[in-house]
C-alpha cells in the first residue's frame, strides 16, 4: 500500500516557533520504519519544518495519492488540526483509509469516531497494530476485526478490539525511518537546542501513575475483565544501550544533530542503563549534547553512586523536573507522593552546586482546585529558592483519560470542551476561590515575580556554552514578543500576549 502520515500545519506558542522548537515528532519516523519493514511504500509530511499551510497539504495529498492515511497526536490541543488533516484526506482522496492514533483518540474512542470521514483508530503503542491493521484493509472487514489494538465503527457504533500486548522488547523495532523525514530543517535555531536539534527516546512509559498525565496510560499494560472493562497497569520498558548508540550515530553522523532532546516520561529509571549508556557515549565520541526529563529523587540517587557525574561527563547539559508543587499534600493528590519539597531542594542543589554548567529546568502546575492567590505565588517563590535557570507554571489541565479528566468531568468543572484551548497556558478550569480569568492573570505575574536582571545575568555569564545559548534564546524571543505585539496595538504586558497559540504566517498557504 501506498501510506502517507502527515503532521499537519500546527499554531504555536508565541515563545516558540517551526524554526526554534518544532523538533522532529517521533510517532512519524517510528510508524514509517516499521510500514516501511513490512513492505509498503511510506512517504511522511511534516508541515511545520516545510512552512507547509493547508493549501500545499492538499496538493500534496492530491499527488502522493495514498491507499492509507495516517494521522497521530497525543495532545489535546491539536487534535482539531490532526482531525481536519483526516478530513481533508477524504475528502481529495475518498478511497484512501484514514487511520488516527495517539492517546488523544485512544481515549476518545466514541467522540473521535463520529467522525465518518475518520475508518480506524490505532489505540495505545502503534507500530504492530498500524503494520497489522495495513495488511488486514484489503481483505475487508472480517480480516480488520481480528486485528488487535484498534477501533472502528461497525453498524452505525464503535467497536474496539481486544488491547494489543506491548512490544516486549523495543529492539526489535527497526530504527526509525529519519531518511524520510526532512532532518535538515529541524533544530535550525543558532541558540535553542542547538546545533542541530533533534529528538530520540531510550525508553517507553512509566512507573508512576500521576492523576494529571495520560502518557504513562499510553505505553502501560492493559487488563481486560470478562465484562469488556479495562484496567492500565504502569510499565517502563528501555532500548538496550548498544541500540540507543546506533540511533544516535545516525542523528550525529548522518544527519549532523548534535543536541538531541529525549522525550522519555522517565529517562532516568534504571541506574545500571544510565551508568552504561553513559560510559558508552563517552567512548563513542560523537560530539553530542543533550537534554532529559528526570525525575528528582533518582537524580539524587544516581548523585550519590556516581552515575550522574558519568552522565554530566557524557554530554548532558539541560535537565528537566517535574516538580508540581511546593506542598506535600498536593503531591500527594496528584499521584506524586514520592516527592517532596525537600525532594527538589536536594535535587537542584546538586545540581547548582556541583554541575552549574547544566541547564536546571522544573515545572510547576497551578490552578488546582484548592488554588488561591497565595498558593499560586507561592510556587515563583519556591522556583526562586530552588535558583532554576528556567521555571514553566502551567494551568492545571483535564486531558482525556486521564484520572482528573474523570474527575473533573464528574463535578462538571470542566468549563470548556475547545480542545483548542487545552494548550497548558490557558485555564479550563476555575479554583474554588479564583476564577479562570483570574489564574490567567496570574500567570505573568508569577513569571514576572521569578525574572530578575540578576538572574539574567547570572545565566548569561555562565561558563556553560549551552546554557548561555538558552538565556540569549530567552531574551531575542522575549523581544520578538513584545515587538509583535506593540506591533499589533496590543499592549506587551497582558497575559494573552504570552499564552494561547498562534498562526505562523504560512498556515493557511
Amino acid at each position: 500500500m501506498k501510506v502517507l502520515l502527515i503532521q499537519p500545519p500546527k499554531r504555536f506558542w508565541p515563545y516558540i516557533s517551526a524554526d526554534d522548537n518544532f523538533l522532529t515528532p517521533q510517532w512519524m519516523p517510528c510508524l514509517a520504519a516499521s510500514a516501511r519493514a513490512a513492505g509498503h511504500t511510506v512517504a511522511t509530511v511534516d508541515c511545520a519544518p516545510l512552512k507547509m499551510g493547508w493549501k500545499s497539504l492538499a496538493e500534496t495529498i492530491k499527488r502522493v495519492d495514498p491507499d492509507a492515511v495516517g494521522v497521530g497526536e497525543n495532545h489535546a490541543v491539536y487534535s482539531h488540526e490532526s482531525i481536519r488533516a483526516l478530513k481533508l484526506a477524504k475528502e481529495i482522496c475518498p478511497g484512501a483509509k484514514t487511520i488516527a492514533g495517539g492517546s488523544h483518540f485512544t481515549n476518545l474512542i466514541e467522540d473521535t469516531l463520529k467522525n465518518d470521514f475518520i475508518d480506524y483508530i490505532v489505540c495505545r503503542e502503534g507500530e504492530e497494530s498500524f503494520v497489522e491493521l495495513l495488511a488486514a484493509i484489503p481483505d475487508g472487514e472480517s480480516a480488520v476485526g481480528g486485528v488487535k489494538g484498534i477501533a472502528f465503527r461497525k453498524d452505525g457504533r464503535a467497536v474496539e478490539t481486544p488491547p494489543r500486548p506491548l512490544v516486549g522488547d523495543l529492539d526489535s523495532l527497526p530504527l526509525p525511518a529519519y531518511d524520510l523525514m526532512p532532518m535538515h530543517l529541524y533544530g535550525t535555531s543558532k541558540f535553542l537546542f542547538s546545533p542541530g536539534g533533534a529528538t530520540i527516546h531510550h525508553s517507553r512509559g512509566c512507573v508512576s501513575n500521576c492523576r494529571f498525565c495520560a502518557w504513562w496510560r499510553q505505553m502501560a499494560d492493559v487488563e481486560q475483565s470478562e465484562d469488556g472493562s479495562v484496567s492500565l497497569k504502569p510499565r517502563w520498558r528501555t532500548k538496550s544501550v548498544e541500540k540507543t548508540i546506533a540511533e544516535i550515530r545516525v542523528l550525529a553522523e548522518k544527519h549532523n544533530k548534535r543536541c538531541l532532546v529525549f522525550v522519555d516520561e522517565y529517562w532516568n529509571k534504571d541506574p545500571e542503563w544510565s551508568a552504561n549508556f553513559a560510559d558508552a557515549l563517552i567512548t563513542e565520541n560523537l560530539g553530542v549534547e543533550w537534554f532529559a526529563f528526570m525525575r528528582a529523587d533518582a537524580v539524587i540517587r544516581d548523585e550519590k553512586s556516581g552515575v550522574f557525574e558519568k552522565l554530566a561527563r557524557s554530554g548532558l547539559v539541560h535537565v528537566s523536573i517535574g516538580v508540581e508543587r511546593v506542598e506535600q499534600d498536593e503531591l500527594k493528590g496528584m499521584g506524586k507522593p514520592f516527592y517532596s519539597e525537600n525532594t527538589a531542594i536536594e535535587c537542584f542543589g546538586i545540581l547548582k552546586n556541583k554541575y552549574p554548567n547544566i541547564f536546571r529546568q522544573g515545572t510547576f502546575i497551578v490552578g488546582v482546585r484548592h488554588e488561591t492567590p497565595a498558593s499560586m505565588l507561592a510556587q515563583a517563590d519556591f522556583a526562586r529558592r530552588l535558583e532554576l535557570d528556567y521555571p514553566g507554571f502551567h494551568p492545571i489541565t483535564p486531558v482525556p483519560g486521564t484520572a482528573f479528566w474523570s474527575e473533573a468531568e464528574a463535578a462538571g468543572w470542566i468549563e470548556t470542551r475547545d480542545f483548542a484551548d487545552y494548550d497548558w497556558m490557558t485555564p479550563i478550569i476555575s479554583s474554588e476561590n479564583m476564577s479562570r480569568e483570574r489564574i490567567e492573570e496570574l500567570l505573568i505575574v508569577l513569571s514576572k515575580r521569578f525574572v530578575s536582571l540578576k538572574w539574567f545575568l547570572k545565566g548569561i555569564t555562565s561558563k556553560g556554552v549551552y546554557k548561555r545559548k538558552m538565556y540569549i534564546w530567552w531574551l531575542i524571543v522575549t523581544i520578538r514578543v513584545l515587538f509583535t505585539s506593540i506591533r499589533s496595538f496590543v499592549w506587551p504586558f497582558k497575559t494573552r500576549v504570552y499564552a494561547g497559540l498562534v498562526k505562523p504566517p504560512w498556515y493557511d498557504d
